[in-house]
């Protein structure tokens, strides 16, 4: 039973993610957005909260029965090294990409790279951790972290507003100017988006990061999506079978899906062949299917969503 600390921290998250999709409701998703990042207090008090909630409740490496909590870092990180220091599970997906490509009419020839043992075991992971608040994966060894948030809670992550931050090619960089932050294609092996996707209150603006995702990460390179989901198996399952179709149009294959106690939990690999994943997602297609990353949210009405905070 979560105590009463644990709940006061809780509404606090609620409130804001509450009134960022009312204001963009009202202002729309651009209006409601820049005025969302130059609210620094309203950010100060959500980023603290947040930091509480994971450090204390969340992320603790106490020894908990696994039925009754999960640790998405962890998680994240078991996955990590399991599929960047095993030849066999990255050879595996290339190996089951290439022989569906070579179906497909006139498949353009493509030389690819071997993986060494000595490669996988020595390589740092390089790892964008996209609205990190506090930068849990600092802890870890094996990887390489870059850590952003628009309103971080320590000094070693990033200022940054990943919706809005340019991709560019290096060679467009100039030395002598100093910008917040910039991204730059093919730079990243993860981006770990960890309850990031329901924080943006519209498809779009989640499909502008997922995009901006692909970019950067270098080829078979994975995507970490962790969204909250506290209902039973399947109750979701409309919106996530949407999710891997839409995200398969971007040239993302979804590797792992694991539904635990109050989060969903998923891989995406960046493809080598995008025809591979847009044929899948051409094949997979349901009726009910369109390309966005819709939440429960953005289906609740606005009156209901609202009535308390008028009253």
């Amino acid at each position: 039973m979560a105590t009463k600390e644990h709940l006061i921290l809780s509404a606090e998250i609620k409130r804001v993610h509450k009134d960022l999709r009312k204001r963009t409701k009202k202002y729309g998703s651009t209006n409601a957005w820049k005025e969302h990042i130059n609210n620094k207090d309203q950010l100060d008090s959500y980023s603290k909260a947040m930091r509480e909630l994971a450090t204390k409740f969340w992320d603790s490496n106490l020894k908990v029965n696994e039925m009754t909590r999960e640790n998405r870092i962890e998680w994240s990180v078991q996955f990590c090294l399991n599929y960047f220091h095993d030849n066999k599970i990255r050879n595996h997906n290339r190996d089951r990409e290439k022989r569906i490509f070579e179906l497909l009419p006139e498949p353009v020839h493509v030389e690819l790279p071997s993986i060494s043992d000595d490669d996988c075991e020595n390589q740092k992971i390089r790892l964008l951790d996209v609205g990190s608040c506090y930068n849990p994966f600092k802890q870890y060894d094996s990887f390489t972290v870059t850590a952003i948030d628009i309103s971080p809670a320590c000094p070693d992550v990033h200022r940054c507003d990943f919706l809005n931050v340019p991709v560019v090619q290096p060679e467009s960089l100039q030395s002598n100017s100093i910008n917040a932050f910039t991204l730059i294609p093919c730079s990243y092996d993860v981006v770990v988006f960890s309850l990031l996707l329901e924080y943006l209150p519209t498809s779009e603006q989640r499909l502008i990061c997922c995009k901006k995702a692909y970019d950067i990460l270098d080829a078979e390179g994975i995507l970490i999506v962790i969204t909250p989901d506290s209902k039973h198996v399947g109750a979701n399952a409309k919106f996530m079978k949407n999710w891997r179709y839409t995200l398969a149009l971007m040239g993302f294959s979804r590797i792992k899906y694991e539904k635990l106690v109050h989060i969903t939990c998923m891989v995406f690999r960046k493809a080598i062949f995008k025809d591979v994943t847009v044929r899948w997602a051409d094949i997979h297609k349901e009726d009910y299917m369109s390309n966005d990353l819709f939440i429960p949210q953005d289906f609740n009405d606005f009156e209901a969503m609202s009535s308390d905070s008028d009253s």
